[in-house]
This record gives structure tokens, C-alpha cells and sequence, in this order.
């Protein structure tokens, strides 16, 4: 639910399908969302007549092979990425040649906090994992922190500029990596004009079909494997509200539940959530975003079964494990100080404490 929609949904003008990232193509593929048409956009076909499906393999490859009528975008411009990212020519039903940029995405702007919140992550992420992050402040305070890291990999549902960065500094190599060693996997990539000359034709960048990227089970293959996600609050149980407020949605739930899980089956690995300890909605008055108990109506993304680390700029929360009284002093050990007197109020109403 991205914010061109958030309003149509929110006021019921429009309608929101809940459902895993990785399960989506599945939804075509079986037959529960029939597609009568796809537009897609891809890179000009090669001599053997493949055309690459460019920036966005994702979701793209299994529309495109079930849907009835294929039409296709033939732009000069889009890269030709690598894997599992290919359509035949003979597959498109209609093609139109364009020749135009392609949409960019700047990096976000990191602030004090986001890079606070990047360290503590960064001292959990060893030589030699794979990693997996989205773009935004936070994640790219994380990445600021990982250059005397070493033959660090990345499995992950998208990537950015800051990836491309650590890799010509030969922090990311993909060697150690127990999945696809040497190769950074990927659904989507998202960036500037740079990344996307970066990604045409690199052999060490291949693009995969969300229903692979995103399996817990192909992710738990990957040694040492790191997931950093999101929230917008969590209770001191544990649970992870990352799509709604309250009952107001407000985002899908993406791949986060995906890799929380195949982190945690990995051999090594972690999965991690990130958030801020306060929001001020509005611009009005901060409020915890660690809080004794959702707010009601609240979606539970990740739940207090699955939920290992808790970063915010304030420490890491470790919860897997733990006792629900354990978990609710570590979490109010992360909150922000303003908060805590009456966080620790709260878990002792609520008998945690």
C-alpha cells in the first residue's frame, strides 16, 4: 500500500489483498488472481532473441509467463540483467519500442539517528554473512558501518546503491556464500542511472523470481544469513506490527515475515528489526513506538514466536528465547528514556514484570 493509494484504501475507495510477498506470482500461477493481460517493460532481445526483463524480475516473470496477452515495453535503456530474468521475443504478443530513462530513486538522507540505529546492527553482522536489507535510512546507516567488514554476501528481495558501493570496495564479494556463491540474488533493484550501468550485463548480479528469492527455505540455505526489517510498533511480548496502524493499513507486509523466518532456520543467521524508539505523528508530540500492548486492531506482521533482535538507536533487544519477562526488560531497556518509567508501569499492570 504505497502512498498513492494509502488514502483510496484507508477511506475504503479501493481494496488491499493481504498476502507474502513470495506468494504473489503464486496467486497468478494457481490460478486465484487469472491475468488476461501483462505490460511489462524489458531490455532489447540478444541474438539468441531473449530480451532481459531487466530491473524487475520479481514479480514480472511468472505474470508474464501465465497471463493470456503479453505487451511489452522494448526500451533501449532498460539493463540486461542476469539469472532467472529472461522472456523470449516470441513469448510478447505485442511489443512497442521506447527509448526513455528509467525511473530513479535517490538514496535516502541518513541523520544521526538512523546512523545510531545502523551501528548497533552493524556489531551483530560478522565476516562472511548474507545480508538482506531495503532501502532507506536505516539500512543505509548499516551500510555506512560495514567497510572493514569482509566477503560479506547479499540474498535479499532489493537492492540499492549502497550495495553497488561495498561492492567495489571488495567488502562484498558473495564468496563465502552456501547458496549461489559469487553471486549477489536479488528480485528488484532500485537506484540511480548509476546502479542500473552497474547491474547490464554483470555477471556477478543475477535476478530471480520473488517465489525464489523470498522462499524461507531457499533464504535458510544461506549461511550466517542477516535480515533487517522494519516496524511500526512493538509490544513488550514481542509482536511486530509492521502494516497497520492499528486498523488503518498502512503497507503490505512485503518479505518481512519471508526472511524473518529463513534468517532464523539459517545456520548462523539472524533476524533482526529495526525501528526508531519514538514517532511524532503529525509533527505533533513523540510517542513510544515500543509500547505494553498494540494498539487495538493492530496487525501482528511478525509474532512474538518468530521475533529474535530488536535494534533501536538506544541498543539491541534480544528476545528468542526469552521469558515474557525478560523480553519486557529488554525492550524497555531499548525504548527511549522518556518512556521507560512508564513502560515499566505498564508490564507490571500487565503482570510481565
Amino acid at each position: 500500500i504505497s502512498p498513492n493509494v494509502r488514502d483510496a484504501v484507508q477511506e475504503g475507495r479501493a481494496d488491499f489483498t493481504p498476502v507474502l510477498l513470495s506468494e504473489v506470482p503464486l496467486l497468478f500461477k494457481d490460478g486465484h488472481l487469472p491475468l488476461d493481460a501483462v505490460l511489462i517493460q524489458v531490455s532489447p532481445p540478444d541474438e539468441h532473441g531473449f530480451c532481459s526483463l531487466g530491473i524487475e524480475a520479481g514479480l514480472v516473470k511468472t505474470a508474464a509467463q501465465v497471463a493470456k496477452i503479453v505487451i511489452a515495453e522494448i526500451n533501449e535503456q532498460m539493463p540486461r540483467t542476469l539469472g532467472d530474468s529472461f522472456i523470449h521475443f516470441s513469448k510478447i504478443d505485442y511489443a512497442v519500442p521506447v527509448n526513455y530513462p528509467l525511473a530513479e530513486l535517490p538514496m535516502g538522507e541518513t541523520n544521526e539517528l538512523s546512523m545510531q540505529i545502523g551501528q548497533h546492527i552493524a556489531e551483530l553482522i560478522e565476516d562472511g554473512s548474507t545480508l538482506q536489507m531495503g532501502i532507506g535510512a536505516i539500512p543505509d546507516g548499516v551500510l555506512h558501518y560495514l567497510g572493514s567488514k569482509r566477503d560479506l554476501g547479499v540474498h535479499t528481495e532489493l537492492f540499492s546503491d549502497g550495495v553497488m558501493k561495498l561492492i567495489q570496495e571488495g567488502v562484498i564479494n558473495n564468496e563465502r556464500k552456501s547458496l549461489h556463491p559469487g553471486k549477489i540474488v536479488a528480485g528488484f533493484i532500485l537506484g540511480s542511472q548509476k546502479l542500473y550501468d552497474f547491474v547490464d550485463d554483470n555477471p556477478i548480479v543475477e535476478l530471480h523470481p520473488t517465489e525464489y528469492v523470498n522462499d524461507p527455505f531457499i533464504i535458510a540455505q544461506n549461511e550466517k544469513m542477516i535480515s533487517i526489517n522494519s516496524a511500526i510498533e512493538i509490544d513488550l511480548t514481542g509482536q511486530v506490527c509492521a502494516d497497520s496502524i492499528g486498523p488503518r493499513l498502512y503497507s503490505g507486509v512485503g518479505g518481512q515475515l519471508d526472511f524473518v523466518y529463513g534468517a532464523a532456520r539459517s545456520k548462523g543467521g539472524k533476524p533482526i528489526i529495526a525501528l526508531p524508539s519514538t514517532a511524532s505523528p503529525g509533527g505533533g508530540e513523540p510517542i513510544s513506538r515500543i509500547v505494553s500492548s498494540l494498539k487495538p486492531g493492530a496487525g501482528v506482521v511478525t509474532t512474538r514466536n518468530h521475533v529474535h533482535y530488536i535494534a533501536t538507536e538506544f541498543g539491541v533487544a534480544y528476545l528468542y528465547g526469552k521469558t515474557i519477562k525478560q523480553r519486557a526488560q529488554a525492550l524497555i531497556s531499548v525504548a527511549h528514556p522518556d518512556f521507560r518509567k512508564e513502560l515499566d508501569a505498564q508490564a507490571r499492570a500487565l503482570n510481565y514484570l
